[in-house]
């Protein structure tokens, strides 16, 4: 072979292997404007987003980074916010009560009571700017609990015994180890009713109820859909129809298409930023989300700690 046909055969190689990377460059722009014109924060999309809040609430970082993306996105013109909680952790109840009340300042926050959304995740659904029920969802349980294990019948029958030294009668107290003292009782008592003030006065200045009225109703009870309706403890019954209704009112396409903004799961991607992952959850056409798996195996009640606003259902 002469080298003027080596020459040629070596300048279409070349050739051939440039169209096959333009190719390749192609198909992944196409990917990725794709990903983009459909997904939050990243395209030039106008759309609801929705967040999805279900089982024990805690102090989720994640969740509140979620809500401030969703509060700084334009192209998010309304909030639909699902819940199925029996509650959680007042604290983690506070934090994300205030994180929907930031968005609510730049633009409409939708609650939707699904199955149960009950003490906590009653707190929870105050911040919208309205609470959308079914008609046999499970509400309300509004107040505070403390609870702590009394092991010393048990260490007793075993013959095992705890000394302890402390710098003051109220240091580490309840302890599990003997029976709360008067002082101690009314030390946690204390900062139950405190942290229970705190959440009457709450849905009293959210759902425009005199204060009376929401003592009433914060014994404890829960109430189905209907019942909270006639309590003024939500605004409207129904679905995504209702929904859909109170973005017309509010002025906003009820068409707009609603998007997930939902938490990254344990796929490796961790170390991706929060809107790179949900770009690559687009393009997979799949969520990247195994937290619901973690939760129902995990026994996440276990790890609840301190006041807690939650219904439990009663195992006996």
């Amino acid at each position: 072979m002469d080298q003027s046909a080596i020459a040629d055969r070596r300048q279409l190689r070349r050739k051939l292997t440039f169209w096959r990377v333009a190719a390749v460059l192609v198909a992944l722009v196409a990917i990725f404007a794709a990903a983009l014109a459909r997904w939050p924060g990243g395209g030039a999309r106008d759309h609801v987003a929705r967040v999805a809040i279900s089982g024990i609430i805690q102090d989720d970082r994640e969740l509140l980074e979620r809500l401030d993306r969703i509060a700084r996105n334009d192209r998010a013109k309304a909030l639909v916010v699902t819940i199925s909680s029996p509650g959680g952790t007042t604290y983690g109840g506070e934090v994300i009560f205030k994180a929907l009340r930031k968005v609510a300042e730049k633009k409409p926050v939708i609650a939707d009571v699904r199955t149960l959304a009950a003490s906590a995740g009653y707190m929870v659904a105050t911040a919208g700017d309205t609470i959308v029920a079914g008609e046999s969802s499970i509400t309300g349980s509004i107040g505070v609990l403390f609870q702590y294990p009394q092991m010393k019948e048990l260490l007793d029958k075993l013959g095992v015994s705890l000394e302890e030294i402390k710098s003051a009668p109220l240091k580490a107290e309840p302890s599990p180890f003997h029976p709360p003292s008067e002082e101690a009782k009314t030390m946690i008592r204390a900062m139950v009713m405190d942290s229970y003030d705190w959440f009457v006065d709450l849905v009293a200045e959210r759902r425009k109820l005199p204060r009376a009225e929401v003592l009433r109703l914060a014994d404890g009870s829960i109430f189905t859909g209907r019942q909270a309706l006639a309590a003024r403890l939500v605004d409207r019954l129904g679905g995504p129809e209702e929904i859909k209704a109170y973005l017309a009112e509010r002025q906003i396409d009820s068409e707009l298409p609603v998007v997930d903004y939902a938490a990254p799961g344990g796929t490796g991607l961790a170390w991706l930023g929060g809107q790179a992952r949900d770009i690559l959850g687009g393009i997979a056409g799949a969520p990247l989300d195994l937290a619901r798996a973690v939760e129902k195996l995990g026994g996440e009640k276990l790890f609840l700690d301190g006041l807690v606003s939650v219904w439990q259902v009663d195992r006996d």
